[in-house]
C-alpha cells in the first residue's frame, strides 16, 4: 500500500513541481496568483486522473476499495507533508501560513484538488482502469435491462 501511494504521490507532485516552473516565472507575472493558479488546476486534474487509472491497472491491480482509498490517503498526506516541508524549510512560513494563507478563490480550488486527489485511485477503480464498469458495480440482472434480457431461455425442444 505505501509503495502505490508513494508511486501516485511522485507522479502527480512531479507534474505538479514542472507546472509551477512554467506557472511563477511566466503565468504569475502576466495573469498574477490567482489566475496562473486557477490556469494550472484543470492541468493538474488530468494528471490526478491519469495518475489514478495507472496506479489502479499497475500496482494496485485487484486492490479493493479500502485499499484504494488508503492509497489515495496516504498519497494525499504526502503531498500536504511536502507543503509544510516547502512551506517551513524553503519559503521561511508558519505551519499556519502553509495551510491557511491562501486565496480564498485558488485556495479553495487547490483543496478542492486535494480531495479527488485522495478520493480518485477509488473513483477510478470503481469504474475499472479504463473508464469501464467492473463486475462489482455492474447492474444485477433484472436492474437497467429489459425483461427479455432477464427472462430464462424458452427450452422447446
Amino acid at each position: 500500500m505505501l509503495k502505490p501511494a508513494a508511486a501516485y504521490f511522485g507522479l502527480v507532485f512531479g507534474t505538479g513541481f514542472v507546472l509551477g516552473a512554467i506557472r511563477v516565472p511566466f503565468l504569475v507575472p502576466a495573469f498574477g496568483d490567482r489566475i496562473a493558479e486557477l490556469i494550472e488546476a484543470p492541468l493538474m486534474l488530468v494528471a490526478i486522473v491519469l495518475a489514478a487509472r495507472w496506479v489502479v491497472r499497475r500496482p494496485c491491480a485487484g486492490c479493493g476499495p479500502a485499499t484504494l482509498l488508503a492509497v489515495g490517503a496516504i498519497a494525499a498526506g504526502l503531498v500536504l507533508a511536502a507543503d509544510v516541508a516547502v512551506g517551513l524549510g524553503l519559503r521561511g512560513m508558519t505551519l499556519a501560513q502553509v495551510f491557511f494563507d491562501r486565496d480564498a478563490v485558488s485556495g479553495a480550488v487547490y483543496y478542492a484538488l486535494i480531495a479527488l486527489f485522495a478520493a480518485m485511485p477509488a473513483i477510478v477503480g470503481r469504474r475499472g482502469a479504463g473508464g469501464r464498469a467492473t463486475p462489482s458495480n455492474q447492474p444485477s440482472a433484472g436492474v437497467g435491462r429489459s425483461r427479455e434480457e432477464t427472462r430464462p431461455a424458452d427450452r422447446r425442444g
